[in-house]
């Protein structure tokens, strides 16, 4: 079988594992309490934007299925490496904020020091000033769009 027969049955399988996920979310989210009997809303229940996200995923799964199928007899090249040594570094550098920094560290130096340094290491090829000076400006940038939306919109206090 060609490599672009691999890829294109690979998007099929990949896109109705998205799609099964995206529903699987769906469910879950619409399972969890309204708060009704509190006067909650459609749009106050905590299930909403869960239920939206495991819409965007069947429907981008969706897309990503029917593309394998458009694609099912045409050369095309097949899927890179599962995972290489930027994906790696990407999985072990969010590891590492995810479990090692957030909870032991207060959020906005560790979200600004993660930011930091994933654009610094994934900014691709610009002179070191230059890629230092936009990672350290977005990372500052995030944390204070973060904290600020996270803790003066929706009043969550973050860790």
């Amino acid at each position: 079988m060609s490599k672009g027969a691999d890829a294109a049955r690979a998007d099929r399988r990949g896109g109705l594992g998205w799609i099964a996920l995206g529903a699987l979310i769906l469910v879950a989210s619409w399972r969890m309490d309204r708060f009704e009997a509190m006067g909650g809303s459609l749009y106050t229940a905590p299930g909403l934007v869960p239920g939206l996200l495991g819409i965007a995923l069947m429907l981008l799964g969706g897309l990503l299925a029917w593309r394998g199928w458009r694609a099912r007899g045409r050369s095309a090249p097949g899927p890179g490496p599962l995972l290489n040594g930027r994906i790696a570094g990407m999985l072990v550098l969010s590891l590492v904020y995810a479990a090692g920094l957030i909870g032991r560290v207060p959020f906005a130096p560790a979200t600004a020091l993660f930011v930091t340094l994933f654009t610094a290491i994934y900014a691709g090829s610009v002179s070191p000033a230059r890629r230092w000076g936009v990672a350290l400006l977005a990372g500052a940038l995030t944390t204070l769009l973060v904290v600020g939306v996270f803790e003066r919109i929706f009043l969550v206090r973050l860790p």
